[in-house]
Formats: structure tokens, sequence, C-alpha cells
């Protein structure tokens, strides 16, 4: 089981380290039906990435029948890497330049006006339309997939990588249903940061990440 959670915290982390996500529930919990959309956020979030990772997790334990580690394995992380790479240079490149504000996406300035069923909805799409999260939650699930743990362990691997990548949601969602009054002024300094930061952020993670999977797959292949 140890090596089935080690193969995927670096992808649980890098879903975890997620702004929009973050910002997406804040601005939920900042509306009049702040906790039904919070809850409802981050209920979809966790059960689509379960989802993903779980669909992921028993499509490669199927074809993992061997006792190694198979070869497709190594060849799908170095083109998940590869992949990496390019979105980190995209967002670099896309970065808004000193002076001026990235424009928030079209459905930021919706949010006050989203159902329950919207707000998990985006949740999902987030997850599962995203290629940084989808390909993070793809390559984890891989990870475990094709560790050596038993059926028990690669179970207990994906169940806690779930709960790892989702924390962008449960801890703001924590914080605004136990931190008392001192919570909106708290969650707004984490989106404003957030905000402020994101092209670093995601620049800096997805090339981290892209070194890492290509630097596994290497190993794995030579």
């Amino acid at each position: 089981m140890g090596e089935a959670i080690g193969s995927m915290l670096t992808s649980a982390v890098g879903i975890a380290i997620s702004p929009l996500p973050l910002i997406a529930v804040i601005l939920m919990l900042a509306t009049p039906r702040g906790r039904t959309n919070g809850t409802a956020f981050t209920a979809g979030w966790v059960l689509t990435l379960g989802a993903v990772v779980a669909a992921v997790g028993v499509a490669g334990s199927g074809l993992g029948t061997g006792e190694a580690k198979p070869t497709w394995a190594d060849w799908l992380k170095l083109a998940l890497g590869v992949l990496f790479v390019v979105l980190a240079v995209r967002h670099w490149h896309d970065r808004p330049r000193a002076g001026r504000v990235a424009a928030p996406p079209t459905w930021m300035r919706a949010v006050d006006r989203f159902t329950p069923a919207e707000s998990a909805g985006l949740a999902a799409a987030l997850v599962a339309a995203n290629p940084k999260n989808l390909v993070l939650a793809v390559g984890g699930a891989v990870s475990i997939a094709t560790s050596g743990a038993s059926g028990a362990g690669k179970a207990v691997a994906g169940a806690l990588m779930v709960v790892i990548g989702s924390l962008c949601t449960l801890v703001p969602l924590g914080v605004y249903l136990l931190g008392g009054d001192r919570a909106a002024r708290v969650l707004e300094e984490w989106k404003a940061w957030m905000a402020t930061h994101n092209s670093a952020i995601m620049t800096t993670v997805l090339a981290v990440l892209g070194a890492k999977y290509i630097g596994d797959a290497v190993s794995g292949l030579a």
C-alpha cells in the first residue's frame, strides 16, 4: 500500500493546489445561499474526482495483469509529463502583463445566481473538463493501478488521493462552517492571494509535475 500512496501523492497535491476551485467555492460561500451552494460544489468536486480515479484505477488494474509494472504506464506518464510542460509554457505565455488584471471567467460573475445543482455541475466541470486536473487525476490513478499494492491497498490509496485532491474545496468549506466571524475575512484574503498569483502558481506546479512525470517515465523505460 505504501507504494501506491507514494506514487499518487504528487498528483493529489497538484490537484489540491488549484486556484480556480478554491476561488469558486469562496465566491459561492459569500452569497446568500453560501452554505447550500458551497456544500453542493464541494460534493460535486469530491464525487467527480472519485469517479475519475475509480474508473481509471479499475481499467488500469485490468490492463496491468503481469507481475512487473507494465511498459504502457511509463509511456503514458511520459506523454502526460510532456503535456504538463506544454501547459506550463502556455500558462506563462498567457499570463497578465505587468499592470494588467486578467478578466475573470464568465461563470465567476454569475456565481451569486447559481442553484445547488449548477454549483455541483461547475465543480464537476472543473475536474473533468480542466486539462490540468483531469490529467493529474488520470496520472495518479494509473500510478495506483500499476503499483504492487493489494486490491485493498489500492482502494485506500485511491480514497486518500480523492481526499487530498479535494482539500482546495474541503478546507474553505470547513473554515466557513467552523471559523465563525473571522471566516469571511480569512477566505477573502485567500481568494485575493490566489487570484493575484494564479499564473505563477499554475506555471510552477505544471512545470514541476511535468519534470516529475518525465523523470519517472524515463527511469521506468531505461
